[in-house]
């Protein structure tokens, strides 16, 4: 049995050599290596920037006739964004001269179907590419939920292949026409600065992104969240169009009294927006009725027109549309 052993530690101490030459001459075969990636503000996004730069001059001119293109961000999940996103959107389209689009980029949780009544419809080609789905005549919406099997289906995917949908969303759907141009056209982005957040960035580079709505609620958990997605924001220059605290508060329908449920132990939104120079652009009071009208996919400011946050919705409408037609934001 030693001798065995010794045979084979050997056998192997006579091979080590040749297997280092080899692997020697594949490095003098290989060619030379390429220079180092040149250094920029998010290295990370090196490779989504190389995919979607060949993109950007098409989406570009696809989006040109596009009067507002707004991000709706957040920095933490269930702070009620995509509710927001959509009521806005609802809001907006009230307004019978105005056409309003919705671009629902939250490739793995397209909650936008359901809240917005059109979970059953389907994506049909047309002359321009594909056709977004119209809830009304000026109201028109397009999500990956569209084209999944089940709403249950989960969508398991990696950066490269939710850049190829986003880049289709925005490079093969027909966004309105030269007679009938989009006045708003929404994107409802998932939490925080991932995958979706970088394309849509990079793809609208040159398309003149008219800003961002960060949505937040009142608790410091949350806010921390939003201070990485302002600084996101100022990093990727994106114009930051202000912040929406949702859920601040709850009044009774019975006595009126306010309730704070989400307490804002450092002041909420309104103190970190004094701090950091950004816009309030209002507070959202809780109403069990938003709740409601996005379970059946509906206007809660058409349901309940006299509801403090319809009142709310309409005040922060009002402050956006300021700010897109001052000049500052030309």
């Amino acid at each position: 049995m030693p001798m065995s052993i010794a045979r084979v530690q050997k056998a192997r101490a006579q091979a080590r050599p040749k297997l280092v030459l080899a692997a020697q001459t594949s490095r003098s075969a290989r060619p030379p290596r390429k220079a180092p990636i040149p250094s920029t503000h998010v290295r990370d996004c090196w490779p989504i920037v190389q995919l979607a730069h060949i993109d950007i001059p098409i989406v570009t001119e696809r989006l040109a006739g596009i009067r507002h293109k707004i991000l709706i961000l957040s920095g933490k999940g269930g702070v009620g964004k995509s509710t927001f996103t959509s009521q806005l959107a609802f809001a907006l389209a009230s307004d019978e001269n105005s056409e309003v689009g919705v671009v629902d980029i939250d490739v793995c949780g397209p909650s936008i179907p359901k809240i917005m009544g059109c979970e059953q419809e389907q994506v049909h080609p047309s002359g321009g590419g594909w056709s977004p789905v119209y809830i009304m005549d000026n109201l028109c919406v397009m999500s990956i939920g569209f084209m999944l099997p089940s709403p249950d289906e989960a969508v398991i995917w990696r950066g490269p292949k939710k850049n190829g949908i986003i880049k289709q969303f925005l490079k093969d759907v027909d966004w309105g026409s030269d007679e009938r141009p989009l006045d708003y056209l929404l994107f409802d982005t998932p939490p925080g600065t991932s995958d979706e957040h970088l394309s849509i960035v990079q793809f609208l580079r040159n398309s003149n992104i008219s800003g961002a709505v960060i949505v937040t609620t009142p608790q410091e958990v949350s806010l921390q969240d939003v201070r990485k997605e302002i600084d996101f924001c100022r990093k990727a220059r994106i114009p930051i169009l202000g912040v929406v605290e949702n859920m601040a508060g709850f009044v009774c329908p019975h006595c009126h009294s306010e309730s704070k449920i989400f307490y804002p132990t450092t002041g909420g939104a309104k103190a970190m927006c004094e701090e950091l120079g950004i816009p309030l652009l209002g507070s959202i009071p809780l109403d069990p009725q938003i709740g409601k009208a996005c379970d059946f996919g509906q206007s809660f400011i058409d349901i309940n027109p006299s509801s403090p946050a319809t009142k709310a919705y309409l005040s922060i409408i009002e402050n956006i549309n300021s700010l897109l037609d001052s000049p500052k934001s030309q």
